[in-house]
């Protein structure tokens, strides 16, 4: 009897040790957001410009020349970006104060033509619990914050240079560690698997970034090359990130130019995320790289409130990160089916 008091209690002690120590992890990863964001990026780009290193290096380019072409390509890209974006965020935060007006008349004037059918709605009321103008204020500050972090754009690209330099060597480090034992294995189909998820990922994001810009260059709708980069940042947050991405430029749409047009937003970014997110992207992918939207939900919150914006953008590779982990060991792969798609 005693026996099983003492195992139950050191059960409990060994639970309460293991959340203390999630807690002191998590407590400092925020604390040391500052360090982290720039090195969780070198990570992300690293991984996905890998691919391209080794393409370059079998066509007989030196590894080293390969590094140089690819870091580059990454400097052109982000000049362009921030010569393309820089004066549209600034013109935006500048008129963020009207726009959060004009959306709050346009919702008042809903609840006016809703009351003239009988509804009785309080639309002041319902303003003030839930501002439609906030989504703008929403947008603003995470691409303002995205925008702080690339500040660091020079520790970022050292970091991505040393990187690829050791995914070079990294099959040769891990045969030297475990020779043929299945960890080496095991490690290697989780470096593959990450690789490729983050590759097709960081393809169909550019494509529904690209898609959106023509859908709101057609439509009319201000700042389209901004949108359309939020919509590639947020593709990779799987269904709530294309709504998150839609919303303002779909009352950007209302503002400037009516329902109509706004219904024509929002009807182009589902189609889009339809044809790419359900359709071409599960195909390329295939089975298990699907995250249940409950996770997906959690996942944004939990690496949004560690990392701020950043973490909100990169919240689902994280949390994908981890799931392919936990696939690739027997022992914990209970976890990654946990985490899975209903079917």
């Amino acid at each position: 009897m005693s026996k099983g008091i003492y195992t139950g209690s050191s059960y409990i002690q060994q639970l309460l040790f293991n959340l203390a120590a999630i807690v002191v992890i998590v407590a400092g990863l925020r604390a040391s957001s500052d360090i982290l964001i720039p090195f969780l990026l070198a990570i992300f780009i690293s991984v996905i410009a890998n691919p391209i290193v080794k393409k370059l290096n079998s066509k007989g380019i030196p590894v080293s020349g390969s590094i140089v072409v690819v870091i580059i390509g990454i400097i052109t890209l982000g000049i362009g970006i921030t010569s393309l974006l820089g004066t549209s965020l600034n013109d935006f935060s500048e008129n963020l104060p009207q726009y959060k007006i004009l959306i709050n008349n346009s919702a008042n004037n809903f609840f006016t033509f809703l009351n003239g059918f009988g509804f009785q709605f309080s639309g002041s009321a319902i303003i003030e619990r839930f501002d439609p103008g906030a989504a703008m204020s929403l947008t603003s500050s995470i691409l303002s914050g995205i925008g702080g972090v690339l500040s660091s754009g020079l520790l970022i690209l050292l970091m991505v240079v040393f990187m690829l330099l050791e995914a070079t060597m990294f099959k040769s480090k891990i045969r030297k560690i475990f020779g043929k034992k299945d960890e080496g294995t095991q490690v290697d189909f989780f470096s593959k698997t990450v690789n490729r998820y983050m590759v097709i990922k960081t393809g169909t994001s550019f494509a529904t970034g690209i898609f959106a810009t023509v859908l709101l260059m057609i439509l009319g709708v201000d700042y389209p090359l901004l949108w359309g980069f939020l919509t590639f940042l947020f593709n990779y947050v799987p269904t709530i990130g294309s709504i998150i991405a839609a919303v303002p430029p779909t009352l950007l749409a209302l503002i400037q130019f009516g329902a109509v047009s706004s219904v024509l937003s929002a009807s182009g970014y589902l189609a889009i995320n339809i044809i790419i997110g359900s359709i071409i992207e599960p195909r390329m992918l295939g089975n298990g790289f699907g995250v249940s939207t409950l996770i997906v939900f959690l996942s944004l919150l939990f690496w949004g409130w560690v990392f701020g914006p950043v973490g909100m953008v990169l919240s689902v590779p994280l949390t994908m990160t981890i799931k392919i982990a936990l696939s690739s060991s027997e022992s914990s792969q209970w976890i990654s089916h946990l985490m899975d798609v209903q079917k």
